[in-house]
């Protein structure tokens, strides 16, 4: 693993770290019902940082390894549905449709820690945790999907 190659992943978790300040949760957020186990808000920034700095280290790890492609498709897709899940929810306020940026998401994090720990033990490792979170965010996002039945999307004519 080089410095360069952390870099160049973390400026990749950078990007899709932007939308979240793009479309904070603001007082929108504030008024949905979430579950009791909804993480306080002061967790979110301290998981992201830590995953992004984490997955950055794997992705450079990975992809100095023969056959890594697969792993590092994954990284790929896992990235651009990162970042697309953020504008849907919060900034379209879409919680259905958040869902379905989910799926993938999930799926391309758990694609991408299998390949990973084909490769590279400490690899599929630090995607562990992301893991982990993507699991609690997919289930918050259905929770909170299913306790507002109410919230209207954001309506786009009157931007």
């Amino acid at each position: 693993m080089t410095l360069f190659l952390f870099l160049l992943f973390f400026l990749a978790c950078a990007g899709a770290g932007a939308t979240g300040a793009m479309f904070p949760p603001g007082e929108w957020y504030k008024t949905l019902d979430k579950p009791s186990w909804t993480p306080p808000d002061w967790v979110f920034p301290v998981a992201w940082t830590s995953i992004y700095i984490l997955i950055s280290i794997a992705g450079a790890r990975a992809a100095s390894l023969e056959g890594s492609g697969v792993a590092l498709a994954f990284w790929a897709c896992q990235a651009a549905f990162s970042t697309l899940w953020t504008p849907v929810f919060f900034g379209l306020r879409r919680l259905k449709g958040a869902l379905l940026v989910m799926a993938p998401l999930y799926l391309s994090v758990l694609g991408a820690t299998i390949a990973l720990f084909q490769l590279d033990f400490w690899a599929g490792l630090f995607f562990v945790p992301y893991l982990v979170w993507v699991t609690v965010a997919a289930a918050l996002n259905y929770a909170v999907a299913q306790l507002n039945p109410q919230a209207e999307p954001l309506d786009l004519s009157k931007i």
